[in-house]
């Protein structure tokens, strides 16, 4: 009995060195900012225990980590890659057979838009829209400046810092008094919504969906009166050289995982969980929200996702390695 259990012990470490050495080193950007941070974990920890791989997180970020995996064909997984930002490049990355689009991260697509506090709205109802903020100017009070007002943008560095500021341009902002904070960080532009929260004070400035901002604080996005013009955001609103922007709302934004070919040929099973794996806005709100309540971080986050939603998952693999999974937790 003691020979054959030996002999079903070497077998099942053979098995699982092979499905290694078929998936191999596997890189994976853990983006600055904690759902994709949750998302790199969550692949990472699936990756090695599900499939044998050997699953390195990497430091990441959008531009750098996109143009590197064309270029370079590193990291292997880009797991939320907020692809409007990039498309061009992407698309040819794919044509060029270096790329694939391997499934949406975030299967709503991700929300951006310039916002204010609801209770702001109830007050002031024609705040909802941006003749409305404009009118009223004098109530977003600038930190440093008290003769101006504060739009608050994107942190120098994100590509939403371009169409921000290009759509602060086409509203025509700066002719209303308003003048563009760089908040510094992403903790820096949540923090400016939660104290103005607490104080019931006025906000207005971009953000973005899913977050947990967003889920904990009511606000309301702002109307621009102008619907979505999709070829004059993708062509001239997320373009540093766009020279002149006209209003147009955010689209919803398309958040892929992207993947090399090379890691998608070599380890196709691996790959075909990118393919399945994704989260609803509702669901990383609320996982964000745990993360901030309990100062967890992305590592602490995916154990508490895997833990508590065996049910969603397990939905992303098959049995077998969903079985493994569950015992590594």
């Amino acid at each position: 009995m003691k020979l054959k259990t030996a002999a079903l012990l070497v077998l099942s470490s053979a098995a699982l060195q092979a499905q290694a050495e078929e998936c191999g080193k596997v890189t994976i950007a853990d983006m600055n900012w904690n759902s994709a941070s949750v998302i790199a974990n969550v692949d990472r920890f699936i990756l090695e225990h599900g499939y044998g791989c050997d699953a390195e997180l990497i430091p990441g970020d959008t531009m750098p980590t996109g143009t590197s995996m064309i270029e370079k064909g590193q990291p292997d997984v880009a797991p939320e890659l907020w692809s409007n930002a990039l498309k061009d490049a992407l698309d040819k990355g794919v044509e060029e057979k270096r790329l694939r689009y391997a499934g949406k991260s975030l299967v709503d697509g991700g929300e951006e838009g310039f916002w204010v506090p609801a209770y702001l709205v109830e007050q002031y109802p024609e705040i909802a829209t941006i003749e409305g903020v404009k009118k009223h100017a004098k109530l977003f009070e600038h930190p440093e400046d008290p003769d101006q007002s504060a739009f608050y943008s994107c942190p120098a560095g994100w590509n939403c810092q371009i169409s921000a500021g290009n759509l602060f341009r086409a509203l025509g902002l700066e002719e209303s008094g308003f003048t563009i904070v760089d908040p510094g960080s992403s903790a820096g532009l949540s923090g400016a919504i939660a104290k103005s929260y607490e104080r019931k004070e006025a906000w207005f400035g971009y953000y973005w969906a899913p977050t947990a901002v967003l889920g904990k604080y009511e606000m309301v996005k702002v109307d621009f009166g102008s619907g979505v013009n999709l070829d004059e955001f993708v062509g001239c609103t997320t373009q540093a050289e766009c020279a002149e922007p006209k209003p147009t709302m955010y689209p919803p934004s398309p958040v892929h995982t992207i993947t090399t070919e090379e890691f998608a040929s070599r380890a196709p099973q691996a790959y075909q969980y990118f393919t399945k794996r994704g989260f609803t806005n509702a669901g990383m709100n609320q996982l964000l929200a745990w993360m901030e309540d309990n100062q967890a971080d992305g590592e602490e986050a995916m154990f508490y996702f895997l833990e508590q939603y065996p049910q969603i998952w397990q939905q992303w693999v098959p049995q077998d390695v969903a079985e493994k999974i569950q015992q590594a937790l």
